[in-house]
């Protein structure tokens, strides 16, 4: 019979090697991203936030926070585009998702909790995104890499007409791009969640 200490060590271990294979899941998904039809070219959408919900929901809000930071980790000692600049926002706007997700649906461990989490991390991380990029990402983007802001509403003008500033930007690309992201990864992760939970919970 295992002592307490031993227990406890089996099932750090577990929970270790857990968030391992969900953070190298993740930073494998990361690498498919995809152009959306009628936003800016560097708006892609990948389904990396799937393995790290799926995290948070069997394992807790840690959990997927350190999911979401190996993920991008990884991304950045493969990717040189941003100077890390990408995988920063694509953390905070990722945690932004997770934390009230994974609070919400740790007192609440059922479908219609699951929606409840979804719901308010989707709404969470749409106005996150939104905030940080007028006031962090975009500026750190003209400041850091030396890309005019200009160069930058073009891209967003070139995909929508409307977009003429950074305001429109946000609103008219940055907002529906975060919305269409939330709705497709809780969509996935309802869909992935139950099948793959009893294994997460071993």
């Amino acid at each position: 019979m295992l002592s307490n200490t031993q227990a406890v060590k089996i099932s750090r271990t577990h929970y270790i090697v857990k968030v391992a294979l969900l953070a190298a899941m993740a930073a494998l998904v990361k690498i498919f991203e995809f152009r959306v039809p009628m936003m800016p070219v560097f708006l892609e959408l990948d389904l990396s936030e799937v393995p790290v919900l799926l995290g948070t929901f069997a394992l807790g809000p840690m959990a997927g926070i350190v999911v979401e930071l190996i993920k991008n980790m990884v991304h950045a000692l493969s990717s040189t585009e941003t100077s890390g600049i990408g995988e920063i926002a694509n953390f905070i706007v990722g945690i932004a998702f997770v934390i009230p997700a994974g609070l919400i649906y740790r007192r609440r461990k059922h479908k219609k909790g699951a929606i409840m989490a979804l719901v308010a991390g989707s709404v969470s991380m749409v106005l996150i995104a939104a905030v940080m990029n007028y006031f962090v990402f975009i500026p750190l983007y003209q400041r850091v890499l030396g890309w005019p802001l200009d160069a930058i509403i073009s891209l967003g003008t070139q995909a929508n007409p409307a977009i003429v500033d950074l305001k429109s930007l946000v609103v008219m690309a940055i907002i529906p791009f975060n919305i269409l992201k939330a709705v497709v990864v809780s969509v996935v992760t309802l869909l992935v969640y139950k099948k793959v939970s009893p294994m997460l919970h071993r």
